[in-house]
């Protein structure tokens, strides 16, 4: 379905035009002509006025009137005012302001298989009112059900969070996942004769039977990566400190005791509680 412009005119000259129609049918009453033929001609002009008048339609900023005549499409009126179209036609609104969406909360498996509950926003608005309107049963309807199938769909595509591979996932890249649920809904939607302005997710979580679980399995992962950062910390320093000993020449340390050394500090260093000091009262041999 393609849209088309209807045939329109001034609603105000329209209106001008039917009461000129009036003061003739009125004024044929006080000229020389026989009653009969100035009723019929009455009746003619109060008909015509009639037919006239069916045909005005009012048309608000950012809204549109699809014109139907007795079942064919004869086109859109989209410039706002007061118009006067063709008489004896249907004239359906449809908005064309930019509207949103709020999807419900939706329970769906992510890649790996993980139970997650996950919601977007879904910003919109009609581009084609004759699309909207014949192409589809409800395009509003159809919006909402569109929406929440390619977010389903999006979901499913990618795990819920990546631990030590690398790739996308549903919280890492939520601006990635944005773009894409926005691509796919454009293709769902155009048929509709709606452009989608924006796609944002508004709620991701894991689902609550796995929530505990999986809440663990990132804790372990934070304290992994960060025993991992000590690690090497501490064995930087560890290794600083000898060097430095060795190049001024404050002492001299043996093999033994660079090992003593390297042990003392990194336990000192990687521990997660404050080192007790050890004396030492006599030597390592």
């Amino acid at each position: 379905m393609r849209e088309k412009q209807a045939w329109k005119m001034n609603g105000f000259f329209g209106i001008l035009l039917m009461l000129v129609l009036l003061g003739v049918g009125a004024y044929l009453f006080f000229i020389p002509i026989s009653l009969t033929t100035a009723i019929v001609l009455a009746v003619l002009i109060v008909i015509a006025v009639s037919l006239l008048a069916s045909g005005l339609t009012i048309v608000q900023p950012n809204e549109a009137r699809v014109v139907i005549f007795f079942g064919r499409y004869v086109g859109t009126i989209t410039d706002d005012g007061m118009w006067l179209t063709v008489p004896l036609t249907i004239r359906k609104h449809v908005s064309l302001r930019v509207r949103n969406f709020n999807s419900k909360m939706l329970k769906v498996n992510d890649v790996d298989g993980n139970p997650i509950e996950i919601a977007a926003v879904v910003v919109f608005k009609v581009i084609s009112a004759a699309k909207a309107v014949f192409d589809v049963d409800d395009y509003e309807t159809f919006v909402e059900i569109q929406s929440e199938t390619a977010l389903r769909h999006v979901a499913t595509r990618y795990p819920y969070d990546v631990f030590e591979e690398e790739g996308y996932s549903l919280r890492g890249n939520a601006e990635e996942v944005a773009a894409e649920l926005a691509r796919e809904l454009q293709e769902r939607l155009a048929v509709a004769g709606v452009e989608v302005l924006e796609a944002r997710l508004t709620h991701l979580a894991y689902a609550t039977e796995i929530a505990s679980a999986m809440l663990q399995r990132q804790q372990a992962s934070a304290i992994l990566a960060a025993r991992q950062k000590i690690v090497e910390g501490a064995v930087g320093m560890a290794q600083m400190a000898i060097a430095h000993l060795e190049r001024d020449n404050t002492i001299e340390l043996d093999e033994e005791r660079k090992v003593a050394m390297i042990n003392n500090l990194l336990v000192a260093i990687v521990s997660d509680r404050s080192a007790q000091p050890v004396i030492n009262t006599g030597t390592l041999y």
